[in-house]
């Protein structure tokens, strides 16, 4: 894949936002990408640009207090109603008029959020390993750790008793999942490897808590479930059969949203663009040729 054919900062909420373009300004439609963690970058997402020789311009960002974008010495900015304005400042400040938003695990949450405040703004919405429901997702997520080795989830439990998140013998426990339920790859790809290395722990700790079954951040109840009926934006609900974020919430997604599609990747769990690359990019561009 080619360089971006941009590479700058936009000014977003009083800070700026690092971002990267791929593709000409005059192609089918500009699809903007939002990555998850809370805390993640952008950078997993990079598979997002196969869409350019489909014909589509491609935005990439990342969030406030994430990556190479400013991280604000106050940590209450880290809601979802903020990142809602940030996406929205950003996507002003590049004028890239309505865009195709495609939305990975936490980033789906936000590009329904973005959608029901924003609807101008959104030619389509994409989620991919998307929720509505933190509630839901949390239930489902520790139902597979429930399903875990019993030696594995001995650990966790010692660990978790003692609130020892960081204690290496947790973190290799956390492995056995997120081999199963984040990325089903080895070796992982570097893109996604550089995400989770460098995710904002300001973030992720504010957000969303110690890991990814184990959510005490700020987003635990929220749940826009009864507020899906209002989005009007043709919608695409993707996910894994073995998704951390699991077909049952896939699911819900596809029941609630008026018209919606669903596809379901069948060797993938929480990142079918790497582990299902071509029928993902097939998929999703399928989809968006059928909105222009």
């Amino acid at each position: 894949m080619e360089g971006a054919a941009e590479i700058g900062f936009a000014p977003a909420t009083g800070f700026r936002l690092y971002y990267e373009i791929y593709g000409r300004a005059r192609a089918k439609g500009t699809v903007l990408g939002i990555h998850g963690g809370p805390g993640g970058t952008h950078e997993y997402l990079h598979p997002l640009q196969d869409l350019v020789r489909r014909g589509y311009r491609v935005v990439l960002y990342d969030q406030l207090g994430c990556g190479r974008s400013d991280l604000p010495k106050d940590y209450s900015l880290f809601t979802v109603e903020h990142n809602v304005a940030e996406v929205e400042a950003l996507r002003r400040h590049l004028r890239l008029g309505p865009v195709h938003l495609i939305g990975s695990s936490y980033g789906g949450l936000l590009a329904i959020a973005y959608t029901l405040a924003h609807p101008r703004g959104v030619r389509s919405l994409t989620t991919t390993g998307g929720l509505a429901s933190v509630p839901l997702a949390s239930r489902e997520m520790l139902r597979l750790k429930r399903a875990l080795p019993k030696r594995a989830r001995a650990v966790l439990q010692r660990y978790e008793r003692r609130r020892e998140f960081e204690h290496p013998a947790y973190q290799a426990a956390t492995l056995e999942f997120y081999r199963r339920h984040l990325i089903r790859l080895d070796p992982m790809p570097n893109d996604v490897a550089y995400t989770l290395d460098h995710l904002s722990k300001p973030v992720y700790y504010t957000m969303n808590g110690p890991n990814e079954f184990t959510i005490t951040g700020t987003i635990r109840s929220i749940d826009l479930t009864g507020e899906l009926r209002r989005i009007r934006a043709p919608t695409l609900v993707t996910g894994g059969r073995y998704d951390e974020v699991t077909p049952r919430v896939a699911e819900s997604l596809h029941r609630h949203i008026p018209g919606s599609e669903h596809v379901t990747f069948e060797r993938s769990s929480h990142m079918p663009m790497w582990e299902e690359r071509a029928r993902y990019i097939d998929a999703v561009a399928s989809f968006l040729d059928r909105v222009a």
